[in-house]
């Protein structure tokens, strides 16, 4: 019951990170560098090894830094989900017929339970 508490709690907190998020439209012809951005710090400061950056302005470090921050969140909810089910919770109920979701194993071990249309459906 515990369990299935924090899971459910979990859920609602994360649900805000997937809010959009009101933005405001900049543009600028200058190309600026972002080495006094938010997280450039030493010994590495401004780190841009695939030059994302190289010309670009400040509308597209502002998308580019939204979308990294939607990344890592979706990553976070990828680790809760496999450290919960790791744990042993599981949904009631079936994932397709005659196959509830008690006997599908954790891990990539599922993959061997899981029907080949339901593999489908996730590639």
């Amino acid at each position: 019951m515990f369990a299935k508490l924090v899971v459910i709690l979990a859920f609602i907190a994360n649900v805000a990170a997937f809010s959009p998020i009101a933005s405001r439209k900049v543009s600028t012809s200058l190309k600026m560098g972002f080495e006094d951005a938010i997280g450039a710090q030493a010994p590495l400061g401004f780190w841009d090894p695939l030059g994302l950056l190289k010309d670009a302005d400040q509308e597209r470090f502002d998308r580019l830094r939204t979308v990294e921050t939607k990344h890592g969140r979706i990553a976070q909810l990828a680790i809760l989900g496999h450290i919960v089910t790791t744990a042993g919770v599981r949904l009631p109920g079936e994932i397709a017929y005659g196959v509830p979701f008690s006997s599908v194993k954790s891990g990539l071990a599922a993959l061997d339970t899981i029907p080949a249309a339901g593999i489908a459906q996730i590639v």
